[in-house]
């Protein structure tokens, strides 16, 4: 019979799992997957709102409606939000809700396939169209009779304004660029409107008369100069005028109550301080939050402040080079693009499908993707919405010297940490456990309106 040998009668040395009991064990600091590197916070001028407050002043502009139209659905059944009219440059500012309900009522439903012309260049332009969904593209005339390209429209945008005010024909055809959805209001049926509403009637009558107001393409209010005249003339008289109301953006805040039991943070406090690291990982999760609210929230986020008319569409769903010089050619200066990395991934497929090689930009001793000479900075705040795999592209000014996009933020604050951040010891419960409040103050404001450009739609799949 065979006699098994125990194995620990045949070792020489200690072995490793026993040695392992006598030594020291070598411990990294708390590791975080949620931490980015946050390069929104990086690369905005941060500007002191001394009172929490900081007043955009700007030149008075007459605002005739640029916004975005809204609508509800029930299955096939789509209607405007009443309220939404006053986005029309004609009603902006008539609140009557019952006339503005019955108004939308008159609107009817139509529905274009992809190629499909809806309205032709030259035709007598007697309806207005709002787009409930999809995307058209805006078709004139060349100089030498080919079509220029005039411009892309999806989702709430609208075109006919004109016909609210009795004005000419089509000056540009409309093509589907997608399958759309969209409500048209005959101008037969405007006029029944007006008929029935005197109150209508004088406030459309009042904004044609506001034609008369000089002011430049931006839509301020002009400042009156002579040039180029010789001898001696009149010269005329002039003012800046100022916005009575200008906007205002308070600092936010993100906090949270860290909390540490005495006894963890008097005897389990090396090789790495328990308290010090608790409060490395909370600050680096509201550093988090902070760059998502200055993206989406609905108050300040840059998503929801860019203006109607800095806002793009991609042509064919993918970011592709020439979506991109559009979204530059919008500002001067344009100081870098903000993307999610599937967006900043897409773009390069567009860009290695025409074989172009953009060289990279060091940004911080990083190199980045490029176009034009821009970096391409990624930021995965920046939502993708999972119904249509869609997400939007940021370019941005910025810097108070080149009104631009700025960040907000009060320094000196008591118990600051950072700046903007506080941490305050909050004392020890009666169960022994430690509380500490931290705290982030932020905010941050788009000085003009072509300091900040989005590319909307663009698709991650195509």
């Amino acid at each position: 019979m065979t006699e098994t040998l125990d194995p620990a009668s045949t070792q020489l040395s200690l072995g490793t799992a026993a040695a392992r009991q006598l030594a020291t064990t070598t411990k990294s600091v708390p590791q975080m997957q949620a931490i980015t590197p946050r390069w929104l916070l990086r690369s905005l001028p941060w500007v002191e709102a001394k009172g929490a407050v900081y007043r955009v002043n700007r030149r008075l502009t007459y605002t005739v409606g640029d916004g975005r139209i809204e609508f509800v659905s029930q299955g096939d059944d789509v209607r405007v939000i009443p309220a939404e009219l006053g986005e029309l440059p004609a009603l902006r500012g008539f609140d009557d809700a019952d006339v503005l309900t019955a108004l939308a009522g008159r609107f009817t439903r139509r529905q274009f396939s992809a190629g499909d012309t809806i309205v032709r260049r030259g035709d007598a332009a007697d309806e207005l169209f709002l787009i409930v969904h999809g995307r058209v593209d805006k078709v004139g005339a060349g100089k030498y009779g080919d079509e220029a390209a005039l411009g892309t429209l999806a989702d709430g945008d609208y075109f006919g304004e004109q016909v609210l005010l009795g004005e000419g024909g089509w000056p540009f055809s409309v093509r589907a660029n997608t399958g759309c959805v969209v409500l048209s209001l005959p101008r037969n049926a405007f006029a029944e409107a007006l008929a029935g509403s005197p109150a209508l009637a004088s406030h459309v009558d009042r904004f044609r008369g506001s034609g008369a107001k000089s002011q430049n393409k931006h839509g301020e209010a002009a400042i009156e100069m002579s040039a180029g005249h010789s001898g001696e003339i009149d010269l005329p008289g002039t003012f800046v005028d100022y916005d009575l109301s200008p906007r205002q953006y308070e600092l936010s805040v993100a906090q949270t109550l860290l909390r540490v039991h005495t006894r963890v943070a008097d005897l389990y406090n090396g090789p790495h301080d328990q308290v010090q690291e608790q409060l490395r990982l909370t600050i680096a999760a509201l550093r988090e939050r902070q760059e998502d609210d200055m993206l989406n929230n609905p108050d300040f986020g840059l998503l929801h402040n860019a203006d109607h008319s800095q806002r793009l569409h991609t042509r064919n769903g993918a970011p592709t080079p020439n979506d991109m010089d559009e979204l530059v050619s919008r500002r001067r200066k344009t100081k870098f693009f903000l993307a999610h990395p599937k967006a900043i991934a897409a773009f390069g497929r567009e860009l290695n499908a025409r074989r172009l090689y953009p060289p990279p930009v060091l940004v911080d001793g990083q190199p980045m993707q490029s176009w034009r000479g821009v970096p391409i900075l990624p930021c995965d705040k920046i939502p993708i919405d999972p119904a249509t795999n869609t997400t939007s592209i940021l370019a941005m000014r910025t810097g108070e010297d080149d009104n631009g996009v700025i960040g907000l933020h009060q320094t000196g604050i008591p118990d600051e940490r950072e700046p903007g951040l506080s941490v305050r010891f909050t004392g020890v419960s009666e169960k022994a456990i430690m509380s500490y409040l931290v705290s982030a103050y932020y905010s941050c404001a788009v000085l003009v309106p072509d300091a900040l450009g989005v590319l909307e739609d663009v698709e991650l799949g195509n």
